[in-house]
């Protein structure tokens, strides 16, 4: 790449870059807490994810970071091996899983999620970012805080940032002559107004200056012995530990599935609707997370919140992932009194209206036009993500999409036609696939046909047809039509014949039609 071309996808890339990393900074540490690591940890993951994964992966739009979903498995396997240095030899471990799944191909399996499960999933995410940060924007401490205090448990000052931070993303975002300025930010834009604001209540000793809690919290490092006491090296120790090996398989399936997810995900919200190469991201997951593991960092995957503010804020490449990871990497090591000078508010701003985008009525609307069986697959996985998690969510909206399927080939197994005449006259038409799971209503049907009556069953269409429905219908043949005095007329099979009612020869269907 030339130096005209680095020009480019800076100047194309800056702004979307600068937006994720905002994103990212707040949730790398919220991550970090919640799996009970060290703060820096969540960080490292948040840079690697962003420079090696970003510049491995060809995904052009996804950024890879600490996922929330891994939070709970890091927790417990920390807290049962007592030691985040042997968790450590876990993320390695879930690294070389994953560059194995990615030289066997296992990234195929992404191919078989439906859309309406990809789009629950992320209106399910939309609707849980939403949920998390309102109470981050209204500055309580949580739902039940509103419920013991009610409007006393709010905090003026903090309400009043958020306000002022999404209405200067919604300008910024709906101004054709804000836009102009791409290398500014609307984000950039709000976390300034939102510091300035609360320094003018602090220095002014205001009732509305937002206190240290519902600031950013970062690790300063002021000397080379400070980062080296923040970085945590792995202790090699672990890998003697079966528990070490169970966690890191786990990780590493658990981060494969999310990252394949997201990554579905992240090519049906590129504006430009490339496709990524699924396995070569699992391989890029796999080198990921084994440097990140071995300078301290947690395991990662590709995560949908990160991925959908880089979209959203017009991302082209994936050079916006690398900016982020750089900004983040910068940031931390040279200006992180600054950046705890930013009000969360303004963080919960940015992401509210990710939220949204992701969860917009409009989605809903589209699926409910598609049909119901569409929409009650959207709706279920959006459903189970928000009450049970990401894979819970994913893994009953798939259910049930194979639940209808399967009903639907058990209804298109065959065709029916009734024709009243002199006599009675049925044409049984059999679909393009007949499979054992149409063999109970092709039963039922055959077994209601009257006495007397002339049946047509007609299998030109047919390319596969299942063994046991060929012996359900020479059965049928052979002896239910002869006692019930049934005239039957066979066509497409590789023995094709007319079966007159007081013929007695034994009807032989070739089976060489089953598969």
């Amino acid at each position: 790449m030339n130096f005209n071309n680095i020009k480019t996808e800076l100047s194309q890339n800056f702004a979307s870059g600068l937006v994720v990393f905002l994103v990212a900074l707040p949730l790398c540490l919220g991550i970090a807490l919640a799996s009970g690591a060290p703060p820096l940890s969540g960080i490292i993951a948040g840079i690697i994810g962003g420079i090696v994964v970003g510049f491995l992966s060809n995904s052009n739009v996804s950024v890879s970071g600490p996922a929330a979903g891994l939070s709970a498995i890091i927790l417990v396997a920390i807290t049962d091996l007592q030691a985040f240095d042997i968790f450590l030899c876990a993320g390695i471990i879930a690294g070389v899983v994953q560059l194995i799944l990615g030289f066997v191909k296992a990234g195929a399996i992404a191919n078989f999620f439906p859309n309406s499960v990809i789009e629950g999933m992320l209106a399910g995410i939309g609707l849980i970012i939403i949920i998390q940060q309102i109470p981050v924007a209204l500055g309580t401490e949580g739902y039940r805080a509103i419920l013991d205090k009610g409007i006393g448990a709010l905090h003026i000052g903090t309400i009043l940032i958020t306000l002022v931070s999404i209405t200067i993303l919604l300008i910024w975002e709906k101004s054709a002559f804000l836009r102009k300025f791409k290398m500014l930010p609307g984000a950039l834009i709000a976390v300034t107004v939102g510091i300035v604001l609360n320094q003018i209540f602090l220095s002014t000793g205001s009732h509305l200056a937002i206190g240290d809690d519902q600031l950013v919290k970062l690790p300063v490092v002021r000397s080379t012995e400070d980062l080296a006491s923040l970085i945590m090296l792995p202790n090699f120790e672990g890998f003697t530990n079966p528990v070490v090996w169970t966690t890191g398989i786990t990780i590493a399936i658990v981060a494969s599935i999310e990252t394949l997810l997201c990554i579905e995900a992240a090519d049906r919200l590129d504006v430009y609707k490339r496709t990524t190469n699924n396995n070569r991201e699992l391989k890029a997951q796999g080198v990921g997370n084994l440097i990140s593991s071995f300078i301290g960092g947690l395991p990662m995957t590709s995560v949908v919140v990160r991925s959908s503010a880089n979209v959203n804020a017009g991302a082209k490449s994936k050079a916006s992932a690398i900016i982020h990871g750089f900004l983040l990497l910068i940031c931390v090591l040279s200006i992180p009194f600054i950046l705890n000078l930013i009000p969360l508010a303004t963080l919960a701003a940015v992401l509210l209206l990710v939220g949204y985008k992701l969860a917009k009525p409009a989605t809903f609307e589209h699926f409910w036009h598609k049909g119901i069986y569409q929409f009650l697959s959207f709706f279920i996985t959006l459903a189970a993500v928000v009450v049970f998690d990401l894979l819970t969510g994913v893994g009953l909206g798939l259910l049930f999409s194979i639940i209808i399927l399967l009903i639907g080939n058990i209804k298109k197994g065959m065709f029916v036609e009734n024709a009243e005449g002199s006599g009675k006259y049925f044409t049984i038409t059999l679909a393009e696939e007949v499979s054992f799971l149409n063999k109970a209503s092709i039963k039922r049907k055959l077994k209601e046909i009257p006495k007397n009556a002339t049946v047509w069953i007609d299998a030109k269409k047919s390319v596969y047809i299942h063994s046991d429905i060929l012996e359900l219908i020479q059965d049928f043949a052979n002896n239910i039509a002869k006692e019930k005095s049934i005239k039957i007329k066979l066509s497409g099979f590789k023995n094709s014949f007319e079966i007159n009612k007081d013929d007695n020869d034994t009807i032989i269907i070739d089976h060489r039609r089953a598969i």
